[in-house]
């Protein structure tokens, strides 16, 4: 993982015509689709706007992903490295921010010390921060109209931090017998009782009221990447009225919900989910990922019995859920950073706590877009969003517009991508040719710094973090690995 590493698989870059791509592609039997040429910005699918049943249009089909920010001050207010992310949000040219950034809706949900928190301390922070984003987005293009600007609100759970980068003070709802070993708890650490997520869930409730003051246009109610939300959903062995049952499992969803509708009437509410999830990975042979041994895996999420295949049955069943609490919105990703980071993130250069990729990441970013595919096609009137398009570098736009074009999601995100490039998504729109010096290469700096207790940022590209003393520190880490 130093910059030694020769990776085995082709470079994105390297894939120079539509030719090349075709080849690549059949020669390592990926059945990824993407069109050759790319349409005219009257035509193109990227500026069709998206209606929504509140009646508010988004819009244009491009979307900013929620990123954990790792630069917030410790009493969770934004600090100018938060504000100067927003700013590339704001100029992006996305209309829909779908949730903006990971927001703790209480200090011990943080997952790292810096990550911002809503409160009546913090409120007017945020207010600040959603006039940036608009006064900013005028700036760039003339007018805020058609942009939708959400807030993601999470719980940390098992993965909290919020106190120092290197502790964590997990707060898990099930012993799971590999991540308890993992991260360093024993088979018999305290689980959350059902009291404690009472409470938690009016946290949440909270929060929402104190983002529709703020005001944005709606929540993120985060279900993914191994938070909280997320493990509730893989919780089957758990007691109590939060376990077991697909009813058990979605209490605290449904019970969030219906909390934000009585104390925040009129505020929209979108859920960025993990559809998909398989065993944790680990790093085998020649720092390759691979999966832990084990004849029977019931916490994966939307996996097989044995945690190396999908099973949508159950995601299907939490998206109908939500189309029933009146949700339209739904953000499709996969797995989790923290133990197999090469579902939901394909790189060919994995951060300092991860694995080098066991397959062609290519895969990966098949992966996501058939799972997001299907539920689209079984929920034709939720807006699906769909993530891990980084990978794809200058494809990206290729394979995004068939996706749009095909109906298999109603809007494409950019996550990581923004940080290096923040204005490809117009360039996309408006037709332009993109700037290749400024394409992420996915070198997951941007991860391996905030997990080395660094502040997080695109290191390799952006000219603010180059320059930073953090830089050296980040390349010391890198140059250990």
């Amino acid at each position: 993982m130093s910059g030694k590493y020769k990776p085995k698989y082709t470079r994105m870059a390297q894939i120079k015509t539509a030719s090349d791509l075709t080849q690549y592609l059949q020669s390592n039997n990926v059945d990824l689709a993407f069109d050759a040429s790319l349409l005219p910005p009257d035509e193109s699918p990227f500026n069709k706007p998206i209606r929504l049943k509140s009646g508010k249009t988004i819009g244009n089909s491009l979307c900013i992903l929620p990123m954990e920010g790792w630069d917030g001050a410790l009493d969770g207010k934004p600090t100018d490295f938060t504000r100067n992310r927003w700013v590339k949000f704001a100029e992006s040219g996305a209309k829909l921010l779908f949730g903006c950034e990971a927001v703790a809706v209480c200090h011990d949900g943080k997952a790292n010390p810096n990550q911002l928190v809503i409160n009546d301390d913090n409120v007017d922070s945020f207010v600040s921060l959603r006039q940036l984003i608009l006064d900013k987005h005028t700036a760039a293009f003339g007018n805020a109209d058609g942009l939708v600007i959400g807030l993601q609100l999470t719980h940390s759970g098992r993965f909290c931090k919020p106190n120092s980068h290197k502790q964590f003070e997990s707060k898990i709802l099930y012993p799971h017998p590999y991540l308890n070993q993992k991260f360093g708890m024993p088979a018999d650490y305290p689980t959350l009782t059902d009291d404690a997520i009472d409470g938690i869930i009016q946290h949440y409730i909270k929060a929402a009221v104190l983002a529709q003051q703020a005001g944005f246009d709606f929540v993120d109610i985060k279900h993914c990447h191994g938070y909280l939300g997320h493990e509730f959903l893989s919780a089957v062995n758990r007691e109590g009225r939060y376990g077991g049952s697909f009813e058990n499992r979605t209490r605290f969803l449904r019970s969030i919900v219906e909390g934000i509708r009585q104390a925040a009437p009129g505020l929209e509410m979108g859920i960025r989910l993990s559809a998909f999830d398989l065993l944790p990975f680990k790093k085998g042979a020649n720092d390759v990922g691979e999966p832990e041994t084990t004849n029977e895996y019931p916490y994966a999420f939307g996996g097989q019995p044995s945690g190396l295949g999908i099973d949508l049955n159950e995601p299907k069943a939490f998206l109908e859920l939500a189309q029933s609490l009146g949700i339209q919105m739904i953000c499709i990703t996969g797995g989790s950073p923290y133990y197999n980071p090469h579902l939901m993130r394909p790189a060919l250069f994995p951060p300092s706590d991860g694995y080098l990729p066991p397959e062609d990441p290519l895969l990966g970013v098949k992966r996501q877009i058939d799972v997001t595919a299907e539920l689209k096609k079984a929920f034709p009137e939720l807006v699906i969003i769909g993530s891990g398009y980084s990978y794809l570098q200058e494809w990206l736009p290729h394979v995004g517009q068939h996706v749009l074009r095909t109906g298999m999601a109603d809007s494409v995100g950019f996550g990581r991508m923004v940080l290096s490039y923040p204005t490809m998504p117009a360039d996309i729109a408006a037709g332009r040719s993109l700037t290749r010096n400024l394409i992420c290469r996915t070198f997951s700096d941007c991860t391996t710094a905030p997990r080395n207790g660094l502040v997080s940022g695109c290191y390799p590209l952006d000219p603010l973090y180059k320059k930073l003393p953090e830089a050296d520190q980040l390349k010391a880490v890198k140059e250990t690995l």
